[in-house]
Parts: C-alpha cells; structure tokens; sequence
C-alpha cells in the first residue's frame, strides 16, 4: 500500500471530501486507513467504566484507501506515489516534484 501511519492525506470522496488528516493507523488486508476527525459515527453506548454517562459518542471509522490522496511533505500537493530503487532499498516519489517521501 502507498500510504503509511504518519502520512497527512487529503480525502477526495465521500462527505469528508478536502478535509485533511494524518493516518494514525493502516488496515493492510481490508486496504483501509484510519484518520481521526475524519469518517465520524455515532454510537450509542450503554454505561460502563470507560463512558460513566453512557450515551452518544463519535468513533472515526476507518476509510478505504482508494479515497484518500498523499500530500507531499515537500511540495505541500496531493500526489500520486511512485517507486524508485537505489542500492536494494525501495522509496516513494512523488510524481509531481521527483522528491522522496
């Protein structure tokens, strides 16, 4: 996957779309990421040692990964991610400025 934790991504679908985040967790198998703030739920929660009052809460829900967009750290764009290997080791690049990610 393209996307790894800690990378800011701009959402491009869905009711969240052109909000921004940074990915605090990656769901490799379901191919989904988690952006807190974003793709928010109500649920209803009975009381209990961690909610005392009970009641409504939101909970991010993870996001397919195909609605998010990488913004490059250097050039400050949403981007497509590449691939170049130097020396066995693998890095992304943006494809708009050419600059490792």
């Amino acid at each position: 996957m393209k996307v790894r934790k800690g990378d800011k991504v701009k959402v491009i679908y869905g009711k969240d779309k052109g909000r921004e985040g940074v990915v605090e967790k990656v769901y490799r198998k379901a191919r989904k990421v988690l952006i807190p703030g974003i793709n928010l739920y109500k649920k209803h929660v009975k009381k209990s040692e961690q909610f005392p009052q009970g009641g409504v809460v939101e909970i991010p829900r993870p996001l397919d990964v195909s609605k998010v967009m990488l913004i490059c750290p250097k050039c400050k764009k949403t981007t497509r991610v590449g691939y170049k290997v130097v020396d066995n080791k693998k890095f992304r690049v943006c494809k708009k400025c050419k600059s490792t990610i």
